[in-house]
């Protein structure tokens, strides 16, 4: 009975909900805090770069946590953790909206972009990155996947890529400060070894069924 009544308290649609708002509220603290420093000034002697590495970073972040997903509901049993996926994805979408805008603003400005885009390369990591996001992000609705059928899930394997190229893209800019990257870099790899040891690594490859 112990057993069966904690099951029925973690699949309680209160619970659920409750999950969903602290969720929510985790993947929002990020720019709550940006904001929070912009206001006081607490965003150093060169606060544009800070802004736009603060957003690209909490966007990488989230992408890592909506990856983290599927393992920890197969740990731990809870199905739970399957209802935030997709709401921490567009959270990484939206994050990454806002870094490109950031960096647009403060670091690279609007003129003359072709040129300046070609002479960086971690700037031509983080544009694939941003654009494999962008049809996760406009297919993501319930509506899109049932319009796609079969073909949904090979399209949103390009999250796989998007995560890989944004670690490079930042790995790229880390110049001798290498520790934080290499964490990541070991996370991630942690968590696309577990994927492609449970479900194939074809599975890892973008738009391939199966």
């Amino acid at each position: 009975m112990p057993g069966v009544l904690g099951i029925e308290w973690r699949r309680s649609a209160g619970v659920l909900l409750a999950f969903r708002w602290l969720m929510a509220a985790l993947a929002s603290l990020p720019l709550l805090l940006l904001v929070g420093d912009v206001v006081s000034g607490a965003v150093g002697p060169d606060p544009g770069q800070t802004i736009t590495e603060a957003l690209g970073i909490a966007a990488f972040q989230l992408l890592l946590a909506t990856l983290a997903m599927t393992p920890l509901r197969r740990w731990t049993g809870w199905g739970g953790w399957l209802r935030v996926r997709r709401m921490l994805g567009l959270f990484a979408f939206f994050y990454a909206v806002l870094h490109v805008l950031a960096f647009l603003q403060f670091i690279l400005g609007w003129s003359d972009l072709w040129a300046t885009f070609t002479k960086r390369p971690y700037i031509i990591a983080g544009a694939v990155a941003f654009l494999c996001l962008v049809p996760l992000a406009a297919t993501s609705p319930v509506s899109a996947m049932r319009r796609l059928g079969s073909y949904w899930k090979p399209l949103h394997k390009l999250i796989y890529l998007a995560v890989v190229v944004a670690w490079v893209h930042f790995l790229w800019q880390a110049r001798s400060d290498l520790g934080e990257m290499v964490i990541y870099g070991l996370l991630l790899a942690i968590l696309l070894g577990v994927r492609g040891y449970w479900s194939g690594w074809s599975s890892l490859v973008p738009l391939k069924k199966g």
